[in-house]
């Protein structure tokens, strides 16, 4: 007979943030911007606090504006103790007008 299949020991529950990229301008590192909706406990007004989180992207595959999620891991570094899940949704490419193959082109004004 078959003996039963070892399960894997789980790691628990990690945490998981869905948040935007608002950099990538470091190699394998993006940062994340995590909104949090919390009510002031004296005013009851709701208050939007946002957090920047670095977190480890093995494959440079997340870009500025993209929604990302992202999950706890061990420390990888002094401030990354995240680590890119998946792109949930591609951000919008963002141009610059008057620019085009990568060539400034001059605005003159008659």
């Amino acid at each position: 007979m078959s003996e039963p299949q070892q399960q894997q020991p789980s790691r628990g529950m990690r945490k998981e943030r869905i948040g935007h990229v608002v950099s990538d301008k470091m190699q394998k590192t993006i940062v994340v911007r995590v909104d949090r909706r919390v009510r002031h406990p004296k005013y009851q007004k709701v208050l939007t606090l946002a957090g920047r989180l670095y977190a480890h992207d093995e494959k440079n595959e997340a870009k500025v504006g993209d929604r990302v999620r992202i999950v706890e891991t061990r420390p990888l570094s002094r401030l990354k103790r995240w680590r890119l899940v998946e792109v949930i949704k591609r951000g919008a490419e963002k141009t610059t007008p008057g620019v085009e193959d990568g060539s400034v082109q001059d605005a003159a004004v008659s």
